[in-house]
């Protein structure tokens, strides 16, 4: 189904996803904030970003498949805050 049916269970497994995906979602974060402060992307890897990109997305899709709302919410701000350092990760990059 386009919208799925979601299931949210009050469970320690569920708890250990969300915390999990909380904490990889975050990772990115002091990235992205250096990025806005110095305006300078010389050490960033694109390619890994790009490849990041397609893994976050295809996460999305699993948790979507699967209905579980943790996966899909978590990955999808993972997705974002990628999608930000991508977009200004180009902008900053040098030209030579």
């Amino acid at each position: 189904p386009l919208i799925p049916t979601v299931r949210l269970n009050n469970d320690f497994t569920t708890w250990v996803g969300i915390v999990a995906g909380v904490f990889t979602a975050a990772s990115l974060l002091p990235q992205l904030i250096k990025l806005i402060r110095e305006k300078k992307a010389e050490d960033i890897s694109l390619f890994f970003l790009i490849i990041l990109f397609c893994g976050l997305g295809l996460w999305i899709w699993y948790g979507s498949l699967r209905s579980d709302l943790p996966i899909i919410v978590t990955n999808t701000f993972s997705l974002i805050v990628n999608s930000l350092i991508i977009v200004l990760g180009i902008k900053y990059k040098k030209k030579f």
